[in-house]
């Protein structure tokens, strides 16, 4: 089978999110099932700093708008997958893929949708005709339209696949303000007043579409979690999957990990106490093996659960247990989690920064990790916690209900502690249970992280449901 792959970002090219991650993980577990796999993806100014990619094929020329856009292809690599990049300067050689700073670039629609119809002018420019395009989030939820539209026979027997990673960002933008897709007279008809929601656009084309958890797929059917696309979604209801992230193990592992100070093993998890020690010197809190540790890692939104977490921190401050938040994001949330941490510096350390190494440090030092989303399509720090044998405690929504088991709910079989309500109270009251279990079962405690490490999400069982998802769209 021949796949494209349309995205917007890449991992160890480029990234901002876990989008970048599924883009590198994906294509390279199909590839080495047997599959021809090429990503086409923006070139842009820090890619081309970073990675300079050759020149491949003529330069090209797409007409929009009586408009010539004139660019080039580069050609780059992530593991054995090849990687057409497409260059147009005026678009993508700027310093941020998205925004300046915390501000989206004003004329993004119009960057993604030149984007959306030139990934399919660049796979007939390489002579790459797929079976499947596979579409990724709202930069590229118009690729299935403009194949829709496409006057060649070039993807007469191609299907397209959109995939949701997170629904809230759904690209909706002034459809008068986006002079590319002026001439396109059938989305004039397909406006809400003057706004063009991409992710419609996406789901109303595409000959399937999946979500990336089975949990959230079904969150997307109901009112409340469908992020105000219910109708377009129950049209589809019968087009629409969920299949799980899966985890890059060979990152994400304590046998081999590179970035902490002692690995472990689930046989042998001794070295994780000096990894706890390290976390607490690094967060310069006590350094004490017997007082519960609760981490966590993300960027500082409300879709994190700030809401309900900041209520709550100085009831929880209250109790014998440490914490530690590494992030960067929201200024008001920054500021609040600053204040708490002063009047706590025993107790409590915000870190406001990222580097791959620290995530690793609280991964591989924690005793818990604290991950109580408001909305969470998959999510890969749970797994990662997983993996590691730091306990997820998270709230039941998204991947995070697919791959986290409750110890009320089932506990021969439980890999950590979840809460329902998304209140500051549900919150905290399943962190109590997650520090009365550490303090009062000790080894029943240990039996959990053990089946905990022994989980598994991998990318090759993620890869083999995506193939079944690629004929049913193919026999459709």
């Amino acid at each position: 089978m021949k796949i494209l792959f349309v995205v917007s970002e890449v991992e160890d090219l480029v990234k901002t999110g876990g989008l970048a991650d599924v883009a590198k993980a994906l294509p390279i577990a199909l590839q080495e099932m047997g599959h021809e796999v090429c990503i086409v993806m923006p070139y842009y100014k820090t890619l081309a700093e970073q990675h300079p990619g050759e020149n491949w094929a003529e330069p090209q020329v797409l007409f929009a708008s009586d408009k010539p856009y004139n660019f080039s292809i580069k050609r780059l690599q992530v593991g054995n997958v090849p990687v057409f990049a497409l260059d147009y300067p005026e678009y993508f050689g700027r310093d941020g893929l998205y925004s300046d700073s915390y501000h989206a670039y004003s004329d993004n629609a119009e960057r993604f949708a030149f984007f959306a119809q030139g990934a399919l002018q660049v796979a007939k420019a390489v002579d790459f005709q797929p079976d499947i395009v596979h579409c990724n989030d709202w930069h590229t939820a118009l690729t299935p339209y403009f194949m829709s539209i496409d006057d060649s026979d070039f993807f007469d027997r191609s299907r397209s696949i959109f995939t949701i990673h997170n629904g809230a960002y759904q690209g909706t933008h002034r459809f008068s303000d986006i002079p590319f897709l002026q001439p396109h007279y059938l989305l004039h008809s397909q406006l809400d007043g003057d706004a063009l929601n991409f992710v419609r656009m996406g789901i109303r084309y595409a000959h399937k579409i999946n979500a990336v958890s089975p949990n959230y797929a079904q969150e997307l059917l109901s009112p409340l979690g469908s992020h105000h696309l219910y109708h377009e979604f129950q049209q589809r209801r019968s087009d629409l999957s969920g299949i799980l992230n899966g985890c890059d193990y060979s990152q994400w592992d304590p046998i081999n990990d590179p970035h902490i100070i002692q690995t472990y093993t689930v046989d042998d998890m001794s070295g994780k106490a000096n990894c706890k020690i390290a976390l607490q010197k690094e967060a310069n809190v006590p350094e004490d093996l017997s007082i519960p540790l609760i981490g966590m890692v993300c960027r500082l939104t409300e879709q994190k659960g700030f809401g309900y977490i900041l209520p709550m921190l100085e009831q929880l401050m209250q109790h014998n247990v440490q914490l530690v938040i590494i992030g960067t994001g929201d200024p008001q949330i920054s500021r609040t989690l600053r204040d708490v941490a002063e009047r706590y510096l025993s107790k409590f350390a915000f870190i406001e920064a990222f580097s791959v190494q620290k995530a690793h440090m609280l991964e591989a030092g924690s005793d818990f990790f604290l991950m109580p989303s408001l909305f969470e399509p998959c999510g890969l720090n749970q797994m990662y916690s997983l993996a590691f044998g730091t306990l997820p405690i998270v709230r039941g929504v998204g991947g995070l209900k697919d791959t986290v088991i409750d110890l009320a709910d089932a506990p021969e079989h439980a890999t950590g502690f979840v809460f329902e309500q998304p209140d500051s109270q549900a919150l905290l009251a399943c962190i109590h249970r997650a520090l009365l279990f550490y303090h009062e079962y000790p080894d029943k405690f240990k039996a959990t992280q053990t089946r905990a490490m022994h989980s598994r999400f991998t990318w090759h069982q993620a890869a083999e449901q995506y193939l079944a998802l690629y004929h049913a769209a193919i026999g459709g």
